[in-house]
C-alpha cells in the first residue's frame, strides 16, 4: 500500500467511527474519488460538508459556505478577514468566481484523531459563528 492509501485508510476509520457514535455530529462519512466526504450537522444550518483530501505529505481540507455575495462585498471580506485573525488551522478562502470557503492542510503525520478533531470543531464553529452574519450582510435585502 502506497503512503497515501495508508493515510486515506487511516483517516476513513476516523470518519467512520464517529459516524457511527449516535453522539457525535458526523452524519455520515464516505470515500469518494480519492477523497473523504464527512457530512457534519450543524446548528445554523442543515449540514457542512468537509472534503478532507489525503496527500503524499499532507491532508487538505475544504468546505463550501456560500455563493458570491450579492451586496455588501465590504462587510462580508471583512468579517472573513477578521475570522481568519483568530482561526488556528482552517482559514476562509474565496475562489475565483467569489465562492466562499473554508480550506485547511495538516501534515500527514499529524492527522491523527485528535488533530481530525480540532480541525473539524474548528470548522464547526467557524461555520456557527459566521454563516448567519455573512448571509445578512452579502443577501439580505
Amino acid at each position: 500500500m502506497t503512503g497515501r492509501a495508508e493515510l486515506s485508510d487511516r483517516l476513513g476509520a476516523v470518519f467512520e467511527s464517529w459516524a457511527a457514535d449516535p453522539d457525535s455530529d458526523v452524519a455520515a462519512a464516505e470515500l469518494f474519488e480519492g477523497r473523504w466526504a464527512v457530512r457534519i450537522a450543524q446548528q445554523t444550518r442543515d449540514f457542512t460538508t468537509v472534503w478532507a483530501t489525503p496527500g503524499d505529505l499532507t491532508v487538505s481540507f475544504e468546505a463550501y459556505v456560500l455563493p458570491a455575495p450579492r451586496r455588501g462585498e465590504a462587510e462580508v471580506y471583512r468579517h472573513l478577514l477578521f475570522r481568519n485573525h483568530r482561526a488556528w488551522r482552517v482559514h476562509f478562502a474565496v475562489d475565483r468566481n467569489g465562492g466562499i470557503y473554508l480550506r485547511g492542510k495538516v501534515e500527514a503525520g499529524q492527522a491523527g484523531e485528535e488533530t481530525l478533531q480540532y480541525v473539524f470543531a474548528e470548522i464547526y464553529e467557524l461555520v456557527e459563528l459566521s454563516f448567519r452574519p455573512l448571509l445578512r450582510a452579502g443577501f439580505s435585502r
